[in-house]
């Protein structure tokens, strides 16, 4: 068995969701290492360095993803993140990383809307994981 290339950290406290995408992601050829929300995504951090983050948007704190990102960006700002959430079909906010602006606050470098299909996951990590 062929070691993957590149390992993504999974970060939801919606267990179906993060198990879902791990299982799509082992299978697309990635590493993948889960975090069941804020606490075990910063402890995932601190064990070693992901090549790619995908984190929900809201857990244990409404703005529990935008504060991750921001941490990740701090300790590396190498790492992209992807940014999954529910808020814009809950409350019809919408959030972006279109313009400088919007990449400047938000951190991210991908805001996918949830439910999210694999295809756009799949389609963001070759963006910003060109050689995957």
């Amino acid at each position: 068995m062929q070691q993957p290339k590149h390992t993504i950290l999974v970060i939801d406290d919606d267990i179906d969701f993060a198990q879902q995408l791990q299982i799509s992601l082992k299978a697309a050829g990635f590493g993948v290492r889960i975090a069941f929300g804020e606490q075990e995504a910063e402890q995932a951090l601190r064990e070693g360095r992901p090549d790619l983050v995908i984190s929900d948007l809201m857990m244990e704190h409404m703005d529990g993803g935008f504060v991750l990102c921001h941490r990740i960006k701090q300790q590396d700002p190498t790492i992209p993140v992807i940014l999954t959430t529910a808020v814009t079909s809950a409350t019809g906010m919408r959030f972006d990383t279109i313009s400088a602006d919007e990449r400047a606050w938000v951190k991210a470098d991908a805001i996918l809307a949830k439910p999210v299909r694999f295809e756009q996951i799949i389609r963001e990590i070759r963006r910003l994981l060109p050689e995957a």
